[in-house]
């Protein structure tokens, strides 16, 4: 399953809004839909409950503090947990939202499960101005919540910046609390402690603000060829003057080119800059790292890509300063 998306049938269970994704797949939302968590959450094909049911030993039928986590409708077995492992169901994950869409403050956007229902996100879209990065060039917010079902990820909620000219999932500079997705356990607390996020939304939002002067500085600072490449080589953490294999030849290839004529980085506004620098080599993260579309979006938000991300702002920055 190359795009990591469950499927029941032909059917993925995702929704979007706006243009379809890259992979085809999902339902497309109505407009009515965009502020109806209830709604999105049927059309997504996560109207579903999951409960945790105890465990035994196959030999001995011991009792074990460890706990399955099962999906009603069909009994498939999610994951396993620790004793302190509470549910978040999807819907609560939706509900969550409610404030921000009965205000018309954000619009949902996506939402789905990935790794066969284990992991579910919801991603709603600020109405707020976007950033403007560059002529041309704009940054919206998003807000992303997502979990496990698994045990395997936190809940997490903050702050997603997405560049509107290649629709790449970009990271937050700054490392405070605020502006980092904000991780709750899966314990007795879990919905006080969803609920107390919404009081740092708005500080987190200034955060947000911040670091678009990080970006702004990145589009000041020109970049030449030579340094191009040292920056790529610097984010693949690939000695100077050491010799690579062909294939990591060719990602460094193909990663300046995307600087140079990617999405969006053939703006005149910031053409040769820092700030194509680092969107060419998140591209690079967005559409073509590893040999296939498997689990690319699952690395970009939660996993290995997502560092890499973060890491090729920070040593962009590095060089802007």
């Amino acid at each position: 399953m190359a795009h990591e998306l469950e499927m029941n049938g032909d059917k993925a269970s995702m929704v979007f809004a706006g243009e379809l994704p890259w992979h085809g797949l999902g339902t497309q939302l109505d407009e009515s839909d965009l502020y109806d968590w209830q709604s999105t959450c049927i059309k997504a094909g996560l109207d579903w409950e999951a409960e945790l049911v105890p465990l035994q030993t196959t030999d001995t039928q011991a009792k074990v503090e460890h706990k399955a986590v099962r999906r009603k409708t069909d009994g498939k077995v999610l994951g396993v947990v620790g004793p302190r492992y509470h549910v978040l169901q999807n819907r609560d994950a939706f509900r969550w939202f409610e404030p921000f869409l009965a205000a018309k403050e954000a619009a949902l956007n996506t939402a789905g499960s990935l790794a066969e229902g284990s992991r579910i996100w919801v991603l709603a879209k600020l109405n707020r101005s976007p950033l403007v990065i560059a002529h041309g060039d704009e940054i919206e917010k998003f807000i992303l919540l997502s979990h496990a079902h698994d045990g395997s990820l936190a809940v997490r909620v903050g702050f997603t910046p997405i560049r509107v000219v290649c629709a790449n999932t970009l990271a937050l500079a700054h490392k405070k609390d605020a502006s980092n997705l904000i991780r709750v356990k899966h314990s007795a607390s879990l919905m006080e402690n969803l609920e107390n996020i919404r009081e740092v939304m708005n500080v987190a939002n200034q955060e947000f603000e911040s670091t678009a002067e990080q970006y702004r500085l990145l589009v000041r600072k020109s970049i030449n060829q030579v340094d191009l490449k040292k920056y790529v080589r610097r984010v693949l953490k690939v000695e100077e003057g050491k010799e690579t294999s062909t294939r990591m030849e060719n990602t460094i290839k193909d990663i300046i080119g995307r600087c140079e004529s990617g999405k969006g980085n053939d703006l005149p506004s910031v053409r040769g800059t820092l700030w194509t620098a680092y969107n060419g080599l998140n591209e690079w993260l967005s559409y073509e790292r590893g040999h296939s579309q498997q689990n690319r979006l699952n690395s970009l938000w939660f996993g290995e890509s997502a560092n890499l991300n973060r890491f090729a702002l920070e040593t962009a920055l590095a060089m802007a300063n």
